[in-house]
């Protein structure tokens, strides 16, 4: 089957043709039919395999047939996480609409605003855009949502991640209720297929491909090392197979700075990316990349989402991702559109219990391989006794209780006596019932008892002082040396309560004060002032 079968309009299919695609992927064959019919989808797929066409080609053949935007107008809204993937994104709309009477944008952070402002006023058919620069032009009155008619997230996992849910949902209550909704991603969790189908309505749910699977094209292995051997390593590896382009993923924006900069004083040229680099460096790193000027690109996971390298042969982690859904977005930058790949992870002893959550989510066991003269001498242990396809469960109908004589909960039993029987009396021999009067309080006649050892709650004691002993000193002992270097603590203190107990004791003896107006009248010049009391 082609892209004829599908119902494209001549100007696309000459743009596909001249991009050298004949034939749509599986996630393509399903996915454009289902829009083109109106539907919600809700579509998985693994990365590489062609989601961005599969909803760009639908909204292109309808826009392109339906009513001119108008001015301050967006007809079609993509959201995506990162900048990269709205770049990305934009791209692949300029490139299949080219042939189109139809107006794009995209908007994203880390440039300046005035020139999207400028581009949004005439009105756009499609706008991609990230969340936080979308409702930054929203307040501005840069455009709005009158004529809008799709809404599409990509990397929609991400999207409604805990990061961006509260900008989702601000976004949603501005669209008019009345649209089509369209979801794309490599991974979806239960929880967020649960979340997902809440916004949706009656959505199409397409997968060609087992959730959180790998492609089959990617050829994957585990290296272990030691930690502080890991730089070196990759080094090593680098220049032993003269590996000519190499992305590597890191799991701080620090350590991608560090790594990026160790490879470069062992002559490889490198740079990184982060959210901390401006979109300007960002860009022009990518580009270098791309085009052979650099050999690596050192990346956190936010800043590689979305980028698409045309046959990027190597992916390494340096890190393994705290999040296991998160490994295989990594791989999928290599083996796109049926491409081969290779994907290495840099192991070491503590990152075992992340490779083992690993393994289990895409349900094989990675091999390994150990490379001469970086032996890791903490030995990271073996994952192939952990069952892969799902955690072990309890079984709770025969699971024995932790109790040996216990019973069930709402079992039925003989401790309450019947009506005959007398009531049974407590087991403690000294006991009494709960309201029973004792002796304990006096009777009226009866004088109080007093207490011997407490005394009354106002009773006035001898625990403090009189005026004329002196001031009792603490008796806490202070070392000559402190936390923080500081000496001759104690002395200070003695020092500071001995002055209290001079001033105490020279206190019937300090001079009357003397009255306001005598001192004011002292310090008049000359004495031509004089001052008296007021009556």
């Amino acid at each position: 089957m082609n892209f004829d079968s599908l119902g494209l309009s001549a100007p696309i299919l000459k743009a596909l043709d001249e991009q050298g695609y004949k034939t749509p992927s599986p996630i393509q064959l399903k996915a454009i039919p289902a829009i083109m019919e109106g539907r919600d989808v809700m579509a998985a797929a693994q990365t590489g395999t062609g989601k961005t066409a599969g909803f760009t080609l639908p909204i292109l053949q309808q826009l392109s047939q339906g009513e001119s935007v108008q001015p301050g107008q967006v007809r079609t809204l993509v959201l995506t996480p990162t900048r990269e993937l709205a770049a990305q994104v934009a791209q692949s709309v300029a490139t299949y609409g080219k042939n189109l009477s139809l107006r794009t944008a995209v908007v994203f952070g880390g440039v300046s605003i005035n020139p999207q402002i400028n581009a949004l006023r005439k009105g756009v058919d499609i706008l991609v855009a990230t969340p936080g620069r979308l409702l930054d032009l929203y307040q501005q009155r840069a455009m709005q949502f009158h004529q809008l008619s799709v809404l599409v997230l990509d990397e929609a996992d991400r999207m409604l991640d805990m990061g961006f849910i509260h900008d989702i949902k601000k976004i949603m209550a501005l669209l008019p209720r009345k649209r089509q909704n369209l979801m794309f991603s490599a991974t979806f969790s239960n929880e967020i297929r649960a979340l997902v189908k809440g916004m949706m309505n009656n959505p199409v749910e397409i997968s060609v491909t087992p959730p959180n699977s790998t492609v089959t094209s990617i050829e994957q292995w585990v290296c272990p090392v030691d930690k502080k051997q890991k730089a070196a390593l990759l080094s090593h590896l680098i220049w032993e197979n003269r590996w000519e382009q190499v992305l590597v993923f890191a799991r701080t924006k620090h350590g991608a700075n560090r790594l990026a900069e160790f490879l470069l004083e062992n002559d490889i040229p490198t740079l990184a990316i982060h959210g901390n680099k401006s979109q300007g460096a960002r860009t022009k790193a990518l580009a270098n990349f791309k085009s052979g000027t650099i050999r690596v690109l050192v990346a956190t996971d936010i800043a590689a989402r979305g980028l698409d390298i045309e046959l990027l042969p190597h992916v390494v982690n340096f890190d393994l991702p705290n999040i296991p859904e998160d490994y295989v977005h990594r791989i999928g930058r290599t083996g796109r559109a049926g491409a081969t790949g290779e994907a290495i992870s840099l192991v070491s002893a503590d990152e075992v219990g992340l490779l083992r959550d690993i393994e289990r989510l895409i349900k094989k066991t990675l091999p390994r391989k150990t490379i001469d003269s970086f032996e890791p001498s903490h030995v990271v242990p073996k994952t192939e006794s952990v069952k892969l396809d799902s955690r072990p469960r309890r079984d709770e109908s025969r699971r024995p209780s932790s109790r040996p004589n216990s019973r069930s909960r709402f079992e039925k039993t003989d401790s309450r006596p019947s009506r005959d029987e007398p009531r049974r009396t407590s087991s403690r021999p000294n006991s009494r019932s709960r309201f029973e009067k004792t002796d304990s309080r006096p009777s009226r006649d009866e004088p109080r008892r007093a207490s011997s050892s407490s005394h009354s709650r106002f009773e006035k004691t001898d625990s403090r002082p009189s005026r004329d002993e002196p001031r009792r000193t603490s008796s806490r002992s202070y070392s000559r040396d402190d936390q923080f270097g500081r000496k001759d603590k104690k002395d200070s203190v003695e020092k500071k309560y001995k002055t209290y107990e001079s001033r105490d004791r020279d206190s019937d003896a300090r001079p009357p004060r003397k009255k306001l107006w005598l001192s004011a009248k002292k310090k008049t010049s000359g004495g031509n002032r004089s001052f008296s009391k007021k009556r």
